[in-house]
């Protein structure tokens, strides 16, 4: 099997002398990649057309964040590649899923080799598609995202968050949205479209969903106002969701979104809808 490392040096656990650490170990477990350095997805895509190319099945290591493990995914042709993570990056919501503690953790498992199928969502809108590993939000949580700083986000990290949140909260914007499944529509404030359980570090927003279980879950916040939006977040930081009138959650393996709101994949800025929401099933294997 051929063997690839992307690493981003601008991830937020990343140091030189550390990433020769994980290259020794590597060599040591008879792992000798042929190594990327990249910062920007228009980098991984170029690498990831060469590699699309082989007839060869590879093993992708991403040693980063989760922005370039999404990267990685949207530039790789489907069931072609083991992907595995060595957690590099600021908060490691995907490692932190699929039972990588640490960066020791995630070396040990590839050397070990051990993998499993992982689906993904994939995001449609007019003129493009995108793959999001972890989640889709709608709504006030892409707006959020749009917002961020840049460089506040490379420095103040999940501060950068909290500040553009201010904002949006300052600025409020009460349209309201339908997100329709085949099963029926629910007119949402917010919705996190959640392809795994975790939502911004160990936060768990979606108790059972999973890269490696079936379909997607919406997580909806219906109310419109400052106050029941705060107070649908509160009892979803409490765990008390199912207490609330405003928060409905629904499962299904297609959504479409109707209206022009903004979005945001895994912590990145997408566009705008309408957009219609799906999952890949089996996309590639992943390194457990």
């Amino acid at each position: 099997m051929i063997t690839y490392l992307f690493v981003n040096p601008l991830s937020g656990h990343y140091s030189a002398s550390r990433f020769q650490a994980i290259l020794a170990q590597l060599r040591s477990g008879g792992i000798t990649p042929e190594v990327f350095r990249v910062h920007t997805p228009a980098e991984i895509i170029s690498h990831c057309t060469s590699i699309n190319e082989g007839s060869e099945r590879q093993l992708i290591i991403v040693a980063g964040g989760d922005g370039t493990i999404n990267a990685v995914v949207n530039a790789l042709k489907p069931a072609t590649a083991t992907l595995a993570i060595i957690p590099l990056g600021t908060s490691n919501v995907l490692a932190t899923e699929i039972g990588i503690s640490s960066i020791e953790d995630g070396l040990k498992k590839i050397v070990a080799g051990a993998s499993r199928p992982f689906s993904v969502g994939v995001l449609e809108l007019d003129d493009r598609s995108h793959r999001f590993v972890l989640m889709a939000g709608i709504g006030l949580d892409g707006a959020v995202v749009r917002d961020v700083w840049p460089l506040g986000k490379r420095f103040l990290k999940q501060g950068a968050y909290a500040l553009s949140a201010l904002k949006s909260a300052m600025a409020w914007d009460a349209t309201l949205f339908k997100l329709s499944t085949p099963e029926g529509d629910v007119a949402c404030h917010t919705a996190i479209i959640c392809n795994s359980s975790r939502y911004g570090g160990d936060f768990i927003l979606s108790p059972g969903s999973s890269p490696f279980s079936s379909g997607l879950s919406a997580v909806c916040i219906t109310g419109n106002t400052r106050r029941t939006y705060l107070s649908s977040a509160l009892d979803l930081f409490r765990d008390r969701a199912g207490t609330n009138r405003n928060l409905i959650r629904v499962h299904s393996s297609i959504f479409e979104v109707r209206g022009r709101l903004p979005i945001q994949i895994d912590g990145d800025f997408v566009g705008y809808g309408p957009a219609r929401i799906s999952e890949l099933a089996d996309f590639a294997r992943i390194i457990v």
